[in-house]
């Protein structure tokens, strides 16, 4: 799998904010089909960081409903990547407005 491909985009919510401060996690939506290595190896060399673990999950998409019609959001694969001491993405570290 290409490398441009496994990530789809960084996954912000006030939880992961507070788990990159603590344990230095970060997270990510990435392609279903992307395995663990492959997380890691996209984050390694599209930040320029040491990778110590990855956790995955598939998030199933809530039903939502319209008035009398009824539809599902899509499923997506989040990905929670711990990174070595030291070590930070510039991506996540915007200022807060």
């Amino acid at each position: 799998m290409k490398i441009h491909d496994v990530i789809k985009g960084p996954l912000i919510t006030e939880k992961l904010d507070q788990a990159r401060e603590k344990f230095r996690q970060y997270s990510f939506i990435v392609d279903k089909k992307a395995t663990k290595v492959d997380v890691a190896r996209a984050v390694e060399s599209l930040f320029k960081v040491t990778v110590e673990g990855v956790r995955t999950n598939i998030v199933r998409g809530k039903i939502k409903r319209v008035g009398k019609s009824i539809g599902q959001r899509p499923n997506y694969k989040k990905a929670v990547v711990t990174l070595k001491e030291g070590d930070k993405i510039e991506l996540f570290e915007g200022g807060t407005a």
